[in-house]
């Protein structure tokens, strides 16, 4: 089995990678392969609301002058995802923000493409702003069908210079128990496909409240 993460921090080796990271160590001991890509060091439009994607039904989004298209094949061939963010302005990291509008948009008017996947979020942040981040962040997980694991505590590390989240002892124990979480979820998933069967996946209504 194979998860990928992304890391929406401007800094590649950041707060934000250490939690990553260590999640990934307890998903590598169940012999799952863990991918981090690094996001927020790029250049990302956020989402045109041109509805391209629910025209063409191709699995891409219309702007096709970055990294997005490409990073949604990898959701898709995964069967974890992990959200990683720092915290701006008491908010996902901007470039992370417009990725995950494109992808989730992609992802979910072509069929569902996540349903079913597990998927969680981590949040580095200085000093306040992290659950409103970690909310924003399972709100992506949520509206695609996706099954989420939970730790001991919300999944937030505090720290600011690089490698200050390793002094969150607190933090690191909830990445750590994160991770073991899941892992077990993962399996549970893949042993449940060949023994319970999953119901088909309805279409979504949209309502207009305007009249």
């Amino acid at each position: 089995m194979k998860v990928v993460a992304f890391n929406g921090s401007p800094n590649k080796n950041g707060n934000t990678c250490e939690a990553i990271k260590t999640v990934a160590m307890e998903l590598e001991k169940d012999n799952i392969e863990v991918e981090i890509v690094h996001v927020g060091n790029k250049v990302i439009r956020g989402c045109l609301a041109c509805g391209g994607c629910r025209r063409n039904m191709n699995e891409k989004c219309v702007i096709d002058k970055d990294e997005v298209n490409e990073w949604i094949q990898k959701m898709k061939e995964a069967d974890g995802i992990i959200l990683g963010s720092p915290v701006h302005y008491a908010a996902i990291a901007g470039t992370m923000k417009s990725f995950l509008d494109r992808a989730f948009l992609v992802t979910s008017v072509n069929g569902g493409m996540l349903r079913h996947k597990v998927g969680a979020s981590v949040v580095a942040v200085r000093r306040a702003g992290g659950i409103p981040t970690f909310d924003q962040l399972n709100n992506y997980l949520n509206y695609s069908e996706m099954v989420m694991p939970t730790s001991n505590y919300w999944n937030v590390v505090f720290g600011t210079a690089q490698g200050e989240a390793k002094q969150d002892d607190e933090g690191q124990q909830i990445m750590h128990v994160l991770g073991e979480n899941m892992a077990w979820l993962m399996k549970l998933v893949e042993y449940g496909k060949d023994h319970v069967k999953a119901k088909e996946r309805k279409d979504k209504i949209y309502m207009n409240f305007i009249r």
